[in-house]
């Protein structure tokens, strides 16, 4: 099947306010749904604090990223490759691409060497006070997952993207679904419409682990001429966290499960309530995350509240 990316040209972006690119007529499909969310999605119901809109400096929004470390994103090569880092930025802490949050500046850009692997790591130019996602352990067949991404609502006629995160639910698809195999994620095409559009790319797939989020891949494009109706491609993040470990530097295991009431750890998914001691001190968790170290609970009051 044909691979059509989901990348919006950061020039392009920056000149034109954000219009997406026009698709491919629909020819014999029948026309997408219009309405206020990605292509059969529905507005953020979390703060995903970990979720990030790379943008030009002149703040416009062209592709997703995720928060890994306090000062790296994970996002794919073709949203950045090329690019200067001076003339990129990411918006990270916020579900609105155009206000709150800490908007910081690129100072660094990997993009992996694999032609298969279309992933980049961008590097912020300080690290940011908001809890990075953990990289989840391989993602079977079936497995329920969420997308993320400030892409394109409607296709054709895409128009400019929301202001407000979108979130969808679905599945992993079998590898052969989208005609792909190796480092990749096949993802379904909800009710046969709905997916991932223009401006998704390289924003974070995701699934739920002990009340917390765990990192499952990132939009690379789709397979359809026609948003949303063929399922879409998603580079697979625990086959490339080897290579992601090597350029941001040191071994992240997976999170665990916090024993319950239980002293605080880092590498660990705790979900909104969970109590943990620290210092002697009982605290409780003001929103879902997964710890690393540097975010204890005296040093984060915003994920952690004094019992």
């Amino acid at each position: 099947m044909r691979l059509r990316q989901f990348s919006m040209p950061l020039l392009a972006a920056a000149l034109v306010g954000l219009t997406a690119p026009a698709a491919g007529a629909a020819g014999g499909n029948r026309p997408t749904p219009v309405g206020p969310r990605i292509v059969g999605g529905q507005p953020a119901t979390e703060a995903y604090p970990f979720a990030a809109s790379l943008q030009s400096r002149g703040g416009g929004h062209f592709c997703g990223a995720a928060l890994i470390r306090p000062d790296w994103l994970l996002t794919a090569r073709h949203c950045v490759q090329g690019d200067s880092p001076s003339n990129v930025q990411a918006r990270i802490g916020s579900i609105d691409r155009t206000s709150g949050g800490t908007v910081k500046v690129a100072v660094r850009i990997v993009t992996h060497p694999a032609s298969a692997s279309d992933v980049a790591v961008v590097q912020l130019s300080s690290p940011v006070s908001y809890p990075p996602v953990a990289i989840a352990p391989s993602v079977p067949i079936g497995a329920p997952i969420r997308l993320l991404g400030w892409g394109a609502t409607r296709d054709p006629n895409p128009g400019p993207p929301p202001a407000i995160l979108q979130q969808l639910d679905t599945t992993v698809l079998p590898d052969s679904r989208c005609g792909t195999g190796g480092p990749q994620l096949c993802v379904g095409n909800v009710d046969g419409w709905r997916g991932a559009c223009y401006g998704d790319s390289g924003g974070p797939a995701v699934l739920r682990a002990a009340g917390g989020w765990q990192l499952a891949g990132t939009t690379t494009g789709g397979t359809s001429a026609v948003c949303g109706q063929g399922p879409s491609i998603y580079m697979d993040a625990a086959t490339h966290r080897g290579w992601i470990e090597s350029v941001v530097g040191g071994s992240v295991p997976p999170p665990t499960d916090p024993p319950p009431g239980g002293s605080w750890a880092p590498y660990t998914a705790y979900a909104v309530g969970a109590v943990v001691t620290y210092g002697g001190t009982g605290y409780r968790a003001l929103q879902a995350h997964t710890s690393v170290p540097g975010w204890e609970p005296p040093h984060t009051p915003a994920l952690w509240q004094p019992l």
